[in-house]
């Protein structure tokens, strides 16, 4: 099947020629033409099968003909974190660039004077945040009335951010008739109830098993004890063929130490979390894009929807704690047909956390030994430089001093060299010199014997 099978407009079709791609996802190809005859529908597809442009597309031929009124945006979509906001705001620039379509991107994190400037010209399209939209809302500076087209997107992800009761009040205030879609890579009971309570007789498509890891990643485990966990890492960056890695941590804090620790050690890293304002966010993500740096320490915040081309390997650094974050974080590689590795460390503790994951995904993790991959010294990610020695000397067996003895009278001679090394004691009394010139010890004669020995060990 073609993208021109699924009855999208000539000028979208070329978008979509112009990005790249001929043939739909089974996603695409399945909702795409029931979105285009307005039906509502429930969409349940693991990440990295093409769901954004699944509404996506249909969305800008059916906002192609009408009109934005101020503060009445046209449709909404809803997603939970800023970062999907963002690409979905992304794809919308990419597929309509030939329609004239306006669009306003309401995420936390930023100023609100742009936001509330584009809603006040009126907009087609609003990507939103609930929170940010909530915020608005309350402030009288949107109207949700004019809404002809709502999507949730992730919405078992806004189930474990807490945001159902954001979504219930918000879809309470839009038009009864509206068309609905809601997207989930799993439909737990509490999303299933919010289906039924606002969606009209929707269609379902299922283009996979909930929760089935992409076929195309190589899982493993790796049983570690918590404080060999970086040794182990620094093992898996150096040795195992890693272009680019993200790599997740449960807490925000983890995520900060093992980011400024990796750098420390040489390596191009770089950190996402929820605690960072929007604008480092976004630009770490483009310097991950960009190959400016090639690992990305993260918190969940970055677990879902984020399509970064090319990363080779996905490390959990911390199991995580809910199953469905495995599936959806190990999803960030093996994207769009390619290969991908996703490694697990797992402590003593987390044997729970691994039943849980298997009875998720149907599968029994295979585990590796931690020894075949962890270096025997730990590496810096760069070659390191000349070790310089503490006082300037080189490492090794201690050298003896050195005293320096002037002789004005007499040149020096193989004969007073052997004398200084010879342990017998010298024939005068060392004499006390002047502070000026004196060496570290005040001595300017020959080194007694019983000290030459002292030095010697």
């Amino acid at each position: 099947m073609k993208f021109a099978d699924l009855g999208l407009s000539d000028e979208l079709l070329k978008a979509v020629a112009d990005a790249g791609y001929d043939e739909p996802t089974p996603i695409q190809a399945q909702a795409i033409p029931p979105v285009l005859m307005m039906k509502d529908i429930i969409g349940i597809a693991q990440t990295g099968t093409g769901k954004t442009a699944s509404f996506v597309l249909p969305m800008i031929d059916i906002l192609a003909h009408g009109r934005s009124r101020a503060r009445m945006p046209r449709s909404l979509i809803l997603e939970p974190t800023r970062e999907l906001a963002a690409q979905v705001a992304e794809n919308f620039e990419k597929y309509g660039k030939n329609h004239n379509l306006s669009m306003a991107l309401l995420i936390g994190g930023v100023s609100m004077g742009d936001q509330i400037k584009a809603l006040e010209k009126g907009v087609d399209v609003l990507i939103a945040t609930p929170g940010r939209l909530m915020d608005l809302f309350e402030r009288g500076r949107i109207l949700m009335s004019g809404c002809e087209l709502l999507v949730i997107d992730e919405a078992d992800r806004m189930l474990d951010m807490g945001f159902i009761p954001d979504i219930e009040q918000i879809c309470s205030k839009l038009p009864s008739t509206r068309q609905t879609m809601l997207f989930s890579a799993t439909m737990p009971p509490p999303i299933k109830k919010l289906s039924d309570q606002f969606l009209n007789n929707p269609k379902s498509i299922e283009v996979s098993r909930p929760a089935t890891a992409n076929t195309s990643i190589e899982q493993s485990i790796i049983n570690v004890a918590p404080k060999a966990k970086r040794k182990l890492l620094y093992g898996i960056l150096d040795n195992e063929g890693v272009d680019t890695a993200i790599i997740f941590c449960n807490r925000k804090t983890e995520v900060r130490d093992l980011c400024e620790n990796l750098r420390k050690d040489g390596f191009d890293a770089g950190q996402i979390h929820g605690d960072m304002d929007q604008s480092s966010r976004l630009a770490e993500l483009d310097r991950f894009k960009s190959g400016e740096i090639n690992i990305l320490c993260a918190s969940d915040v970055a677990a879902r929807g984020l399509d970064i081309k090319g990363v080779s390997h996905v490390v959990n650094y911390d199991i995580p704690w809910h199953p469905d974050d495995y599936i959806h974080r190990i999803g960030r590689t093996g994207r769009a047909g390619a290969t991908g590795i996703a490694i697990t460390f797992v402590t003593n503790r987390d044997s729970e956390h691994v039943d849980s994951i298997e009875k998720l995904t149907g599968m029994k993790l295979p585990v590796r030994d931690s020894k075949s991959i962890t270096p025997e010294k730990k590496p810096t990610g760069k070659k390191p430089a000349a070790e310089k020695p503490k006082g300037g000397k080189p490492k090794g067996d201690k050298p003896k001093k050195q005293h320096t003895v002037e002789q004005p009278n007499k040149p020096e001679s193989p004969s007073v060299k052997s004398a200084e090394k010879s342990v017998k004691p010298p024939k005068q009394a060392p004499k006390r010199e002047p502070d000026d010139n004196t060496d570290d010890d005040g001595w300017n004669g020959p080194v007694p014997g019983f000290l030459d020995a002292k030095l010697d060990r």
